[in-house]
């Protein structure tokens, strides 16, 4: 038997090349979406990491919690607590650390990296163990910086050469004098780190004196428990808090883990589908293969095999194509991963540098899916022919699915899509984070549930394409009545494609409903021609505003500056603005009242009115950061959106009782409007700064929408590969009922069908099943599409539902592509077959 059954995977290579490529497709579509996420995912954490092997203990300033009108307070560490911790028993050395966010442009201008991963900080002395010089000097004084070794490579900067950054003030252009290795994760992760010497990072980071912490080497022989407990006794009490390395580690750990988990699960989900498409296009394939087989398993019984030699046989041809196939499909998912990232790259998403990651648990995952699925796909139909009796099965007499089973599947089928229908409905009344869950629960019921009922739905639907069909003549009626002979057979070639056009369509329906509310928020609520900011988000200094207020062609600006409060016991972020301005730049809806803000008058948005129980009239009093009191009157009530919203006051009020005034953007207007030539203008004013963002509405709105493109992009390329796998679905379906079909092709041959006729019918039976596939697909993607944006709205107040209509008239089309390229080959068989031999053939 075992003889047999390699004869029998050598005695069809038409066959076996056909089953090799659906389970090697299957294979790939896996292990190339686990490539794929797991590079992304780890790129991404080596973004965060960092390395702990120079820090023994670390020891930071502790936060002082809010008191009554007291706000709460990070203090500085100092020269003196550097020079303590130093000085303690089992201390070998004591390094301050001073960093923030330094953006450098490269020779092209442009920034280097992605805004947060742009650091900066100081190099501490003439040799900091930290980060080993790997050529050059030091660097000494305003003028001089080092850069890491990577941002060197990447951008050609070498030493002796001039740069532009900046930190949040103007552009400097020190000089090069050192280039430095580091294991600093976003440096690996494609951003980039400027070291200045401590008095100059010190005062570019706006910290003269201070330090961000304090890293402590352990001398030889003393434990990092045993140091932390003497620098415990040694700082002042209440003012610091001190970290082990190994406990730093540790918790960078897990905050990686927890702040990757959403990404992760996302991508997860991904390789989800991808391994029920591969498994399911494997199985199909088997079982087609085992049904064409089941007279000469039939014979093998006859000649004395038994039952379980026949599924054994079957077994080891499955395991043999599973394993060939396992192993191509792996190296192909390897290419396929890489490629998905550089196609990530070419479409504009930003994606951390980092090498490909194939875990064992990718290698483990397609070896099981090409073997294990195979074997499994290959012995419920093996099985299920060696019970078939040898002269029932030689006769073609088999048993086909019973009345009892077809209503059994289709009760099920009927329950699972009502039940999903049920939990989906229910979610969307549920708020926002509440309803993800019992929604993807639903989502997962009802595709679980079409796809059992789709051989019932497979004839309604493919009838209603009769009239189109009949256009074609007696190639058209056939073709009709091919594509409804076998309703199993069908609906499960068209589920492959139903699948992935689901998940391309529902994704397409938020992208683009998403777009359209954000465009919808920012042209609603900002009347300004620019809104500037910094690259990374932090806050702006406040020359940025006075020197786009003094640009030749501006009319009204005004700062957004954030300050923290006490309010009734409670910190309460205030937002300050130029009252004078503000309206002329803002379009916000007031329900209450007037939008005033000056002197003692605010303007308070809904949800922070609606939680204080304030109105328009109603007084509060606030407790500023300096610990100064005033009262305030809330002039009026507008509706907030996620661009604006809070209690504005007046920067004349505010500012003076703030230490260190920042902005978090500035909103401009120019006499003309938005042009590139303004845009021009407001680059120039502020030094063509790499830090600072200038950007109209469609930028805002676009870099809004940016995650959202980004996850459409990775959808895109990787269900792109689930079309590819149902287009060989569709190949090995129409190929093997081709072969099953061969008689009767030969007897329509022999009573006048020309060639042209048999490759039509073949042709618009590969069309019907995929515009079938296509047709259910795009249903449940904008049913899905709907209630996932429903969840959204109630968090989204501007959302609003957009049906991409010509995108799913182009996802129509490429179904329809589908089925016309997937036929070719099996036409071109049909087409060929010799009608004699064919009428002649068992």
């Amino acid at each position: 038997m075992f003889r047999t059954a390699l004869r029998n995977v050598l005695a069809h290579k038409a066959r076996l090349l056909m089953t090799v490529l659906a389970v090697m497709l299957g294979v790939a579509f896996v292990s190339g979406t686990l490539v794929f996420t797991n590079t992304i995912s780890d790129a991404y954490q080596r973004s965060s990491a960092k390395g702990f092997d120079q820090v023994d203990v670390a020891v930071e300033a502790k936060y002082q919690e809010s008191k009554g009108d007291r706000l709460g307070r990070t203090p500085e560490l100092t020269r003196a607590e550097l020079d303590r911790s130093a000085h303690v028993p089992g201390a070998a050395s004591a390094i301050g650390v001073v960093r923030g966010f330094t953006a450098i442009a490269g020779k092209d201008g442009k920034l280097i990296g992605d805004g947060f991963q742009s650091q900066g900080g100081n190099y501490w002395g003439t040799d900091d163990p930290r980060y080993p010089l790997k050529e050059g000097a030091a660097p000494h004084g305003r003028d001089q910086v080092a850069i890491d070794s990577e941002t060197a490579r990447r951008t050609g900067y070498k030493v002796g050469d001039t740069l532009r950054l900046s930190v949040d003030g103007p552009v400097l252009t020190p000089k090069v004098t050192g280039v430095f290795t580091t294991d600093d994760g976003n440096v690996a992760a494609g951003g980039s780190l400027a070291l200045f010497d401590t008095a100059t990072a010190q005062k570019l980071f706006g910290k003269p004196g201070t330090y961000d912490e304090i890293d402590v080497r352990a001398k030889a022989g003393t434990s990092q428990a045993a140091l932390k407990a003497q620098l415990d006794r040694a700082l002042p009490a209440g003012k610091t808090e001190t970290t082990t390395g190994r406990q730093l580690a540790d918790d960078q750990a897990r905050m990686i883990s927890a702040s990757m988990s959403g990404l992760r699960q996302g991508l997860l989900v991904f390789a989800g589908i991808a391994l029920f498409v591969g498994t399911f296009i494997i199985a199909n394939t088997f079982t087609m293969l085992v049904a064409q087989r089941t007279r000469e398993l039939a014979l093998l019984r006859a000649v004395g095999a038994s039952r379980r030699q026949v599924t054994r046989s079957v077994l080891i041809e499955a395991f043999v194509v599973g394993a060939v196939a396992a192993v191509t499909g792996l190296v192909a998912g390897v290419g396929i991963g890489a490629g998905l990232r550089s196609l990530m790259g070419s479409l504009g998403a930003t994606v951390p540098d980092g090498p490909l990651a194939i875990t064992p648990g990718t290698v483990a995952t397609a070896l099981a899916v090409g073997v294990l699925v195979t074997m499994l796909a290959a012995w419920l139909p093996g099985r299920r022919a060696a019970r078939i009796p040898p002269v029932a099965a030689m006769s073609s007499v088999h048993a086909k699915a019973t009345t009892k089973s077809l209503v059994l599947r289709n009760t099920l089928g009927a329950l699972f899509s009502a039940a999903g229908v049920a939990v989906v409905l229910a979610a969307t009344t549920m708020d926002g984070s509440d309803g993800q869950a019992p929604m993807g629960v639903g989502a997962v019921l009802l595709i679980i549930g079409v796809f059992i009922l789709t051989p019932l739905l497979s004839r309604p639907l493919i009838a209603a394409a009769a009239p189109l069909l009949r256009a074609f003549g007696v190639s058209g009626r056939l073709a009709r009545q091919n594509s409804v002979r076998n309703p199993r057979r069908t609906a499960a070639t068209a589920s492959a494609l139903m699948i992935g056009l689901t998940l391309i369509t529902g994704m397409t329906v938020m992208a683009g409903s998403l777009q359209r509310s954000i465009d919808k928020m920012a042209s609603a609520a900002i009347r300004a021609d620019y809104v500037v900011s910094m690259a990374n988000g932090n806050s702006l200094s406040p020359e940025v505003g006075r020197k786009l207020a003094a640009t030749e062609g501006v009319t009204a600006t005004s700062p957004l500056r954030n300050a923290p409060s006490r309010i009734g016991g409670e910190t309460e972020y205030l937002t300050g603005v130029d009252g004078s301005a503000i309206a002329k730049l803002t379009d916000l809806k007031v329900d209450e009242g007037a939008f005033t803000v000056a002197g003692s008058r605010v303007a308070v948005d809904d949800k922070t009115a609606k939680s204080h129980g304030w109105k328009a009239g109603s007084a509060f009093t606030v407790s500023y950061e300096d610990g100064r009191r005033q009262r305030l009157t809330v002039a009026g009530v507008y509706e907030g959106n996620e661009m604006i919203r809070g209690i504005m006051l007046d920067n004349a009020t505010l500012t003076p009782h703030v230490k260190d005034p920042a902005d978090m953007q500035v909103m401009v207007k120019t006499a003309g409007g938005a042009s590139s030539a303004a845009k021009d203008r407001l680059t120039e004013a502020l030094g063509s700064n790499p830090a600072i963002k200038v950007q109209d509405k469609k930028d805002i709105s676009n870099s809004i929408a940016q995650m959202f493109t980004l996850m459409l992009n990775m959808l895109y390329g990787l269900l792109a590969m689930a079309v590819i796998v149902a287009v060989l679905g569709v190949i090995n379906t129409l190929a093997m009922s081709v072969f099953e079909r061969s008689q009767e092709i030969g007897m329509l041959r022999a009573i006048g069908l020309d060639r042209r006729g048999i490759k039509r019918m073949v042709r618009l039976e590969s069309l019907v099943i995929s515009l079938f596939g296509g047709v259910l697909g795009i249903g449940l993607g904008v049913f899905f599409g709907w209630a996932a944006g429903e969840l959204l709205g109630t968090r989204m107040a501007t959302y609003e539902l957009v049906l991409p209509w010509a995108r799913m008239a182009v996802f129509l089309l490429l179904a329809a592509a589908v089925g016309v390229l997937a036929a070719l080959w099996p036409v071109r068989r049909a087409a060929r077959l010799n009608m004699l031999q064919a009428i002649k053939s068992e």
